[in-house]
Protein backbone atom coordinates (compact mmCIF):
# COMPACT_ATOMS: atom_id res chain seq x y z
CA UNK A 1 0.00 0.00 0.00
CA UNK A 2 1.34 3.45 -0.91
CA UNK A 3 3.07 5.49 1.82
CA UNK A 4 3.00 9.21 0.96
CA UNK A 5 4.11 12.41 2.68
CA UNK A 6 1.10 14.54 3.56
CA UNK A 7 1.34 17.88 1.74
CA UNK A 8 -1.17 20.48 0.61
CA UNK A 9 -0.56 19.47 -3.00
CA UNK A 10 -1.24 15.76 -2.61
CA UNK A 11 -4.23 16.50 -0.35
CA UNK A 12 -5.79 18.40 -3.25
CA UNK A 13 -4.94 15.58 -5.65
CA UNK A 14 -6.60 13.10 -3.30
CA UNK A 15 -9.76 15.21 -3.00
CA UNK A 16 -9.97 15.44 -6.79
CA UNK A 17 -9.52 11.66 -7.09
CA UNK A 18 -12.20 10.91 -4.50
CA UNK A 19 -14.58 13.42 -6.08
CA UNK A 20 -14.30 11.50 -9.36
CA UNK A 21 -16.36 8.68 -7.79
CA UNK A 22 -19.37 10.98 -7.42
CA UNK A 23 -22.48 9.52 -9.13
CA UNK A 24 -22.85 12.76 -11.11
CA UNK A 25 -19.79 11.68 -13.11
CA UNK A 26 -21.53 8.66 -14.66
CA UNK A 27 -23.21 10.17 -17.73
CA UNK A 28 -23.63 6.91 -19.67
CA UNK A 29 -25.37 5.16 -16.80
CA UNK A 30 -27.60 8.19 -16.25
CA UNK A 31 -29.04 7.86 -19.75
CA UNK A 32 -29.96 4.22 -19.08
CA UNK A 33 -31.49 5.16 -15.72
CA UNK A 34 -33.57 7.94 -17.27
CA UNK A 35 -35.04 5.47 -19.75
CA UNK A 36 -35.95 3.04 -16.95
CA UNK A 37 -37.62 5.81 -14.94
CA UNK A 38 -39.64 6.96 -17.93
CA UNK A 39 -40.83 3.45 -18.77
CA UNK A 40 -41.86 2.64 -15.21
CA UNK A 41 -43.70 5.95 -14.88
CA UNK A 42 -45.63 5.28 -18.10
CA UNK A 43 -46.12 1.51 -17.98
CA UNK A 44 -46.13 0.67 -14.28
CA UNK A 45 -46.05 -3.03 -13.41
CA UNK A 46 -45.52 -4.09 -17.02
CA UNK A 47 -42.20 -2.24 -17.14
CA UNK A 48 -41.20 -3.66 -13.75
CA UNK A 49 -41.83 -7.22 -14.90
CA UNK A 50 -39.85 -6.64 -18.11
CA UNK A 51 -36.85 -5.19 -16.28
CA UNK A 52 -36.84 -7.98 -13.68
CA UNK A 53 -36.80 -10.51 -16.50
CA UNK A 54 -33.94 -8.63 -18.18
CA UNK A 55 -31.72 -7.78 -15.20
CA UNK A 56 -32.52 -10.37 -12.52
CA UNK A 57 -33.61 -13.14 -14.91
CA UNK A 58 -36.75 -13.57 -12.85
CA UNK A 59 -40.31 -13.96 -14.11
CA UNK A 60 -42.68 -11.99 -11.86
CA UNK A 61 -46.43 -11.34 -11.97
CA UNK A 62 -48.82 -9.24 -9.92
CA UNK A 63 -49.41 -12.35 -7.80
CA UNK A 64 -45.72 -13.05 -7.07
CA UNK A 65 -44.11 -9.61 -6.86
CA UNK A 66 -45.00 -9.22 -3.18
CA UNK A 67 -43.35 -11.44 -0.54
CA UNK A 68 -45.96 -13.77 0.92
CA UNK A 69 -46.45 -14.99 4.46
CA UNK A 70 -45.29 -18.44 3.32
CA UNK A 71 -42.07 -16.98 1.87
CA UNK A 72 -41.39 -15.19 5.14
CA UNK A 73 -41.89 -18.39 7.11
CA UNK A 74 -39.55 -20.20 4.71
CA UNK A 75 -36.94 -17.48 5.23
CA UNK A 76 -37.08 -17.94 9.00
CA UNK A 77 -36.68 -21.71 8.64
CA UNK A 78 -33.65 -21.33 6.35
CA UNK A 79 -31.61 -19.14 8.70
CA UNK A 80 -29.45 -20.21 11.61
CA UNK A 81 -31.51 -19.48 14.77
CA UNK A 82 -28.41 -18.01 16.40
CA UNK A 83 -28.14 -15.45 13.60
CA UNK A 84 -31.81 -14.54 14.03
CA UNK A 85 -31.23 -13.89 17.73
CA UNK A 86 -28.17 -11.75 16.94
CA UNK A 87 -30.28 -9.65 14.55
CA UNK A 88 -32.89 -9.20 17.27
CA UNK A 89 -30.24 -7.97 19.74
CA UNK A 90 -28.81 -5.64 17.13
CA UNK A 91 -32.30 -4.33 16.36
CA UNK A 92 -32.87 -3.61 20.06
CA UNK A 93 -29.66 -1.53 20.19
CA UNK A 94 -30.58 0.36 17.02
CA UNK A 95 -34.10 1.03 18.30
CA UNK A 96 -32.85 2.28 21.69
CA UNK A 97 -30.36 4.65 20.07
CA UNK A 98 -32.91 6.12 17.68
CA UNK A 99 -35.52 6.55 20.39
CA UNK A 100 -33.23 9.27 21.77
CA UNK A 101 -33.57 11.20 18.50
CA UNK A 102 -37.34 11.64 18.70
CA UNK A 103 -38.62 15.19 18.79
CA UNK A 104 -41.99 16.46 19.97
CA UNK A 105 -44.16 19.31 18.81
CA UNK A 106 -43.87 22.50 20.83
CA UNK A 107 -45.79 25.71 21.44
CA UNK A 108 -44.78 29.04 23.01
CA UNK A 109 -47.16 31.82 24.01
CA UNK A 110 -46.73 35.51 24.79
CA UNK A 111 -48.87 37.84 26.86
CA UNK A 112 -49.73 39.92 23.77
CA UNK A 113 -51.61 37.01 22.19
CA UNK A 114 -48.82 35.59 19.99
CA UNK A 115 -48.67 31.82 19.68
CA UNK A 116 -45.69 30.23 17.88
CA UNK A 117 -44.64 26.63 17.60
CA UNK A 118 -43.66 23.64 15.55
CA UNK A 119 -45.71 20.58 14.68
CA UNK A 120 -43.73 17.37 14.14
CA UNK A 121 -45.50 14.84 11.90
CA UNK A 122 -44.21 11.49 10.60
CA UNK A 123 -44.31 10.99 6.85
CA UNK A 124 -47.13 8.67 5.81
CA UNK A 125 -45.23 6.05 3.82
CA UNK A 126 -41.53 5.32 3.42
CA UNK A 127 -39.71 3.05 1.00
CA UNK A 128 -36.53 1.18 1.86
CA UNK A 129 -34.21 -0.14 -0.85
CA UNK A 130 -31.97 -3.08 0.01
CA UNK A 131 -29.32 -4.18 -2.51
CA UNK A 132 -28.58 -7.76 -3.46
CA UNK A 133 -25.55 -7.57 -5.74
CA UNK A 134 -22.03 -8.41 -4.54
CA UNK A 135 -23.36 -9.05 -1.03
CA UNK A 136 -26.63 -9.10 0.91
CA UNK A 137 -26.90 -6.74 3.86
CA UNK A 138 -29.56 -7.53 6.49
CA UNK A 139 -27.87 -4.91 8.67
CA UNK A 140 -28.92 -2.20 6.20
CA UNK A 141 -32.50 -3.42 6.46
CA UNK A 142 -32.46 -2.81 10.20
CA UNK A 143 -30.76 0.58 9.81
CA UNK A 144 -33.32 1.82 7.26
CA UNK A 145 -36.56 0.53 8.71
CA UNK A 146 -36.10 0.97 12.47
CA UNK A 147 -35.65 4.79 12.41
CA UNK A 148 -38.78 5.06 10.26
CA UNK A 149 -40.66 2.87 12.73
CA UNK A 150 -39.42 4.93 15.70
CA UNK A 151 -40.45 8.12 13.89
CA UNK A 152 -44.00 6.77 13.62
CA UNK A 153 -44.22 6.16 9.86
CA UNK A 154 -47.50 4.31 9.42
CA UNK A 155 -46.60 2.27 6.32
CA UNK A 156 -43.11 1.03 5.51
CA UNK A 157 -42.36 -0.90 2.34
CA UNK A 158 -39.14 -2.54 1.20
CA UNK A 159 -37.83 -3.43 -2.26
CA UNK A 160 -35.01 -5.90 -2.82
CA UNK A 161 -33.94 -7.82 -5.95
CA UNK A 162 -34.92 -11.50 -6.25
CA UNK A 163 -32.80 -14.32 -7.63
CA UNK A 164 -33.65 -16.18 -10.84
CA UNK A 165 -36.06 -18.41 -8.89
CA UNK A 166 -38.01 -15.39 -7.66
CA UNK A 167 -36.74 -15.62 -4.08
CA UNK A 168 -35.60 -12.61 -2.04
CA UNK A 169 -32.60 -13.07 0.29
CA UNK A 170 -33.73 -14.82 3.47
CA UNK A 171 -31.57 -12.62 5.71
CA UNK A 172 -33.09 -9.44 4.30
CA UNK A 173 -36.63 -10.80 4.71
CA UNK A 174 -36.14 -11.79 8.34
CA UNK A 175 -34.41 -8.52 9.15
CA UNK A 176 -37.33 -6.63 7.59
CA UNK A 177 -39.79 -8.59 9.70
CA UNK A 178 -37.79 -7.94 12.88
CA UNK A 179 -37.55 -4.23 12.05
CA UNK A 180 -41.26 -3.88 11.31
CA UNK A 181 -41.67 -3.57 7.53
CA UNK A 182 -45.29 -3.72 6.39
CA UNK A 183 -44.77 -4.93 2.81
CA UNK A 184 -41.84 -6.34 0.84
CA UNK A 185 -41.57 -6.37 -2.95
CA UNK A 186 -39.14 -8.42 -5.04
CA UNK A 187 -37.81 -5.67 -7.27
CA UNK A 188 -34.26 -4.39 -7.65
CA UNK A 189 -32.20 -1.71 -9.34
CA UNK A 190 -33.34 1.59 -10.81
CA UNK A 191 -36.73 0.05 -11.57
CA UNK A 192 -37.38 -0.40 -7.84
CA UNK A 193 -36.58 3.25 -7.17
CA UNK A 194 -38.88 4.27 -10.03
CA UNK A 195 -41.68 2.08 -8.71
CA UNK A 196 -41.48 3.64 -5.25
CA UNK A 197 -41.16 7.17 -6.64
CA UNK A 198 -44.05 7.03 -9.13
CA UNK A 199 -46.12 4.13 -7.83
CA UNK A 200 -47.36 1.22 -9.95
CA UNK A 201 -50.42 -1.04 -9.86
CA UNK A 202 -48.67 -3.20 -7.23
CA UNK A 203 -46.18 -0.92 -5.48
CA UNK A 204 -47.36 2.22 -3.72
CA UNK A 205 -45.85 5.66 -4.26
CA UNK A 206 -43.81 6.60 -1.19
CA UNK A 207 -42.97 9.91 0.45
CA UNK A 208 -39.30 9.07 0.97
CA UNK A 209 -36.81 6.49 -0.34
CA UNK A 210 -33.82 5.46 1.75
CA UNK A 211 -31.08 2.89 1.43
CA UNK A 212 -27.88 2.24 -0.51
CA UNK A 213 -27.38 0.57 -3.87
CA UNK A 214 -25.19 0.41 -6.96
CA UNK A 215 -24.55 3.33 -9.31
CA UNK A 216 -27.88 2.78 -11.12
CA UNK A 217 -29.77 2.95 -7.83
CA UNK A 218 -27.85 6.05 -6.76
CA UNK A 219 -28.55 7.82 -10.04
CA UNK A 220 -32.22 6.83 -9.94
CA UNK A 221 -32.59 8.27 -6.44
CA UNK A 222 -30.88 11.48 -7.56
CA UNK A 223 -33.22 11.78 -10.56
CA UNK A 224 -36.33 11.13 -8.44
CA UNK A 225 -35.50 13.71 -5.79
CA UNK A 226 -38.35 16.21 -5.83
CA UNK A 227 -40.86 13.60 -6.95
CA UNK A 228 -40.18 11.92 -3.64
CA UNK A 229 -37.75 12.55 -0.80
CA UNK A 230 -34.45 10.66 -0.52
CA UNK A 231 -31.91 10.22 2.24
CA UNK A 232 -28.87 10.98 0.07
CA UNK A 233 -27.09 9.92 -3.10
CA UNK A 234 -24.73 7.33 -1.68
CA UNK A 235 -21.27 6.81 -3.07
CA UNK A 236 -18.73 4.04 -2.42
CA UNK A 237 -17.79 3.19 1.15
CA UNK A 238 -15.00 5.07 2.91
CA UNK A 239 -12.83 4.75 5.98
CA UNK A 240 -10.26 7.18 7.32
CA UNK A 241 -8.09 6.40 10.34
CA UNK A 242 -6.20 9.00 12.37
CA UNK A 243 -3.44 7.28 14.34
CA UNK A 244 -0.23 8.01 16.24
CA UNK A 245 2.77 6.01 17.39
CA UNK A 246 0.77 4.42 20.22
CA UNK A 247 -1.53 2.65 17.76
CA UNK A 248 -1.71 -1.11 17.21
CA UNK A 249 -0.80 -1.59 13.52
CA UNK A 250 -2.38 -5.07 13.44
CA UNK A 251 -5.75 -3.59 14.39
CA UNK A 252 -5.63 -0.59 12.06
CA UNK A 253 -4.66 -2.69 9.03
CA UNK A 254 -7.66 -4.91 9.68
CA UNK A 255 -9.94 -1.87 9.97
CA UNK A 256 -8.76 -0.35 6.70
CA UNK A 257 -9.46 -3.61 4.91
CA UNK A 258 -12.95 -3.85 6.42
CA UNK A 259 -14.11 -1.11 4.05
CA UNK A 260 -11.85 -1.87 1.10
CA UNK A 261 -13.59 -5.24 0.71
CA UNK A 262 -16.91 -3.55 -0.15
CA UNK A 263 -16.10 -2.34 -3.63
CA UNK A 264 -13.17 -1.56 -5.96
CA UNK A 265 -14.24 2.10 -5.62
CA UNK A 266 -14.09 2.08 -1.80
CA UNK A 267 -11.42 4.23 -0.16
CA UNK A 268 -9.19 3.39 2.81
CA UNK A 269 -6.96 6.18 4.13
CA UNK A 270 -4.55 6.44 7.05
CA UNK A 271 -3.40 9.77 8.47
CA UNK A 272 -0.53 9.47 10.94
CA UNK A 273 2.54 11.28 12.22
CA UNK A 274 4.52 8.03 12.44
CA UNK A 275 6.27 6.66 9.35
CA UNK A 276 7.12 3.48 11.25
CA UNK A 277 3.42 2.92 11.98
CA UNK A 278 2.60 3.41 8.28
CA UNK A 279 5.25 0.87 7.29
CA UNK A 280 4.03 -1.62 9.89
CA UNK A 281 0.43 -1.23 8.69
CA UNK A 282 1.52 -1.77 5.08
CA UNK A 283 3.22 -5.03 6.09
CA UNK A 284 0.16 -6.13 8.07
CA UNK A 285 -2.07 -5.49 5.07
CA UNK A 286 0.14 -7.68 2.88
CA UNK A 287 -0.21 -10.50 5.41
CA UNK A 288 -4.00 -10.15 5.69
CA UNK A 289 -4.41 -10.29 1.92
CA UNK A 290 -3.02 -13.82 1.89
CA UNK A 291 -6.08 -15.14 3.74
CA UNK A 292 -9.08 -12.84 3.18
CA UNK A 293 -11.82 -14.18 0.88
CA UNK A 294 -12.41 -10.87 -0.93
CA UNK A 295 -8.70 -10.18 -1.45
CA UNK A 296 -9.04 -9.37 -5.15
CA UNK A 297 -11.66 -6.66 -4.53
CA UNK A 298 -9.52 -5.30 -1.69
CA UNK A 299 -6.43 -5.10 -3.90
CA UNK A 300 -8.35 -3.16 -6.55
CA UNK A 301 -9.69 -0.78 -3.92
CA UNK A 302 -6.29 -0.18 -2.32
CA UNK A 303 -4.58 0.28 -5.69
CA UNK A 304 -7.15 2.89 -6.68
CA UNK A 305 -8.07 4.67 -3.45
CA UNK A 306 -5.83 3.35 -0.66
CA UNK A 307 -3.33 5.72 0.98
CA UNK A 308 -1.06 5.76 4.02
CA UNK A 309 -0.28 9.44 4.62
CA UNK A 310 2.48 10.58 6.97
CA UNK A 311 2.02 14.15 8.22
CA UNK A 312 4.42 16.44 10.04
CA UNK A 313 2.02 17.20 12.88
CA UNK A 314 -1.24 15.84 14.21
CA UNK A 315 -2.88 19.18 13.37
CA UNK A 316 -1.95 18.57 9.71
CA UNK A 317 -3.66 15.18 9.88
CA UNK A 318 -6.76 16.67 11.48
CA UNK A 319 -6.96 19.42 8.85
CA UNK A 320 -6.72 16.82 6.06
CA UNK A 321 -9.37 14.66 7.74
CA UNK A 322 -11.79 17.60 7.85
CA UNK A 323 -11.17 18.28 4.16
CA UNK A 324 -11.82 14.65 3.19
CA UNK A 325 -14.97 14.44 5.38
CA UNK A 326 -15.00 10.65 5.39
CA UNK A 327 -18.02 8.43 5.87
CA UNK A 328 -16.31 6.47 8.67
CA UNK A 329 -13.56 7.96 10.81
CA UNK A 330 -11.57 6.03 13.40
CA UNK A 331 -9.42 7.94 15.88
CA UNK A 332 -6.90 5.62 17.51
CA UNK A 333 -4.47 7.89 19.31
CA UNK A 334 -3.26 8.32 22.87
CA UNK A 335 -6.18 10.68 23.57
CA UNK A 336 -8.86 10.11 20.91
CA UNK A 337 -11.45 12.25 22.70
CA UNK A 338 -9.17 15.30 22.51
CA UNK A 339 -8.70 14.77 18.75
CA UNK A 340 -12.44 14.25 18.31
CA UNK A 341 -13.19 17.77 19.58
CA UNK A 342 -11.31 19.14 16.53
CA UNK A 343 -13.22 17.04 13.97
CA UNK A 344 -15.88 18.98 12.07
CA UNK A 345 -16.67 16.65 9.18
CA UNK A 346 -17.32 12.92 9.50
CA UNK A 347 -20.30 10.61 9.08
CA UNK A 348 -19.53 8.48 12.13
CA UNK A 349 -16.59 8.77 14.54
CA UNK A 350 -15.15 5.69 16.26
CA UNK A 351 -12.92 6.34 19.27
CA UNK A 352 -10.24 4.02 20.58
CA UNK A 353 -8.79 0.65 19.66
CA UNK A 354 -11.92 -1.31 20.57
CA UNK A 355 -14.42 0.76 18.59
CA UNK A 356 -13.66 -0.51 15.10
CA UNK A 357 -15.95 0.42 12.23
CA UNK A 358 -17.87 -2.91 11.98
CA UNK A 359 -19.15 -2.28 15.51
CA UNK A 360 -21.15 0.58 14.01
CA UNK A 361 -22.13 -1.42 10.93
CA UNK A 362 -23.83 -4.13 12.89
CA UNK A 363 -24.44 -3.63 16.55
CA UNK A 364 -23.76 -0.47 18.55
CA UNK A 365 -26.98 1.31 17.55
CA UNK A 366 -26.04 4.49 15.62
CA UNK A 367 -27.05 4.35 11.99
CA UNK A 368 -24.64 3.03 9.38
CA UNK A 369 -26.39 4.80 6.48
CA UNK A 370 -23.88 7.66 6.35
CA UNK A 371 -22.90 10.59 4.10
CA UNK A 372 -20.22 9.71 1.54
CA UNK A 373 -18.09 11.50 -1.07
CA UNK A 374 -17.32 14.43 1.24
CA UNK A 375 -21.00 15.16 1.92
CA UNK A 376 -20.39 14.81 5.66
CA UNK A 377 -19.57 18.51 5.36
CA UNK A 378 -23.32 19.17 5.16
CA UNK A 379 -25.22 15.85 5.57
CA UNK A 380 -25.89 13.71 8.64
CA UNK A 381 -26.41 9.98 9.20
CA UNK A 382 -29.86 8.57 8.50
CA UNK A 383 -32.03 9.00 11.56
CA UNK A 384 -35.49 9.68 12.91
CA UNK A 385 -35.38 13.28 11.63
CA UNK A 386 -35.40 12.04 8.04
CA UNK A 387 -38.80 10.43 8.55
CA UNK A 388 -40.66 13.38 10.02
CA UNK A 389 -41.81 16.73 8.69
CA UNK A 390 -41.90 19.92 10.69
CA UNK A 391 -44.65 22.49 10.21
CA UNK A 392 -44.40 25.98 11.66
CA UNK A 393 -47.33 27.24 13.76
CA UNK A 394 -48.15 30.98 13.79
CA UNK A 395 -51.08 32.67 15.51
CA UNK A 396 -51.26 36.42 16.25
CA UNK A 397 -54.05 38.22 18.05
CA UNK A 398 -55.40 41.45 16.54
CA UNK A 399 -53.53 43.56 19.10
CA UNK A 400 -50.26 41.74 18.42
CA UNK A 401 -50.54 42.24 14.66
CA UNK A 402 -51.55 45.86 15.09
CA UNK A 403 -48.38 46.54 17.04
CA UNK A 404 -46.16 45.41 14.13
CA UNK A 405 -48.28 45.81 10.98
CA UNK A 406 -46.44 48.93 9.77
CA UNK A 407 -43.10 47.08 9.98
CA UNK A 408 -44.44 44.27 7.81
CA UNK A 409 -45.92 46.67 5.26
CA UNK A 410 -42.63 48.59 4.97
CA UNK A 411 -40.72 45.33 4.47
CA UNK A 412 -43.15 44.13 1.77
CA UNK A 413 -43.17 47.46 -0.11
CA UNK A 414 -39.37 47.55 -0.14
CA UNK A 415 -39.43 44.15 -1.85
CA UNK A 416 -41.92 45.45 -4.37
CA UNK A 417 -44.65 43.09 -3.16
CA UNK A 418 -47.56 45.45 -2.71
CA UNK A 419 -50.14 42.66 -2.45
CA UNK A 420 -48.22 41.32 0.55
CA UNK A 421 -48.36 44.75 2.16
CA UNK A 422 -52.06 45.09 1.34
CA UNK A 423 -52.85 41.71 2.94
CA UNK A 424 -51.73 43.19 6.25
CA UNK A 425 -52.98 46.76 5.73
CA UNK A 426 -56.63 45.84 4.98
CA UNK A 427 -57.03 44.57 8.51
CA UNK A 428 -56.47 48.09 9.87
CA UNK A 429 -58.17 50.25 7.22
CA UNK A 430 -59.41 53.57 8.54
CA UNK A 431 -57.53 53.25 11.79
CA UNK A 432 -54.89 55.68 13.02
CA UNK A 433 -51.94 54.20 14.88
CA UNK A 434 -51.62 55.75 18.29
Amino acid sequence: MKITELTKENRQELLKLLKGRNPASYKQQQAAVDEILKNVEEKGDAAIFDYEEKFDHCHLTKDTIKVSKEEMEEAYRSLDPEFIEVMKRSAANIRAYHENQKQTSWITTRDDGVILGQKVTPIAISGCYVPGGRAVYPSSVLMNIIPAKVAGVSRIIMCTPPNAEGKAPAGSLVAADIAGADEIYKVGGAQAIAAMAYGTESIPKVDKITGPGNIYVALAKKACFGITGIDSVAGPSEILVIADETTNAHYVAADLLSQAEHDPLASAILLTTSRKLAEDISDEIDNYLKTLSRAEIIRQSLNNYGYLFVGETMDDCIEAANEIASEHMEIVTKDPFEIMTKIRNAGAIFLGSYSSEPLGDYYAGPNHILPTNGTARFFSPLGVDQFVKKSSIISYSRDALKACHKDIEIFAKNEGLTAHANSIAVRFEGEEDK
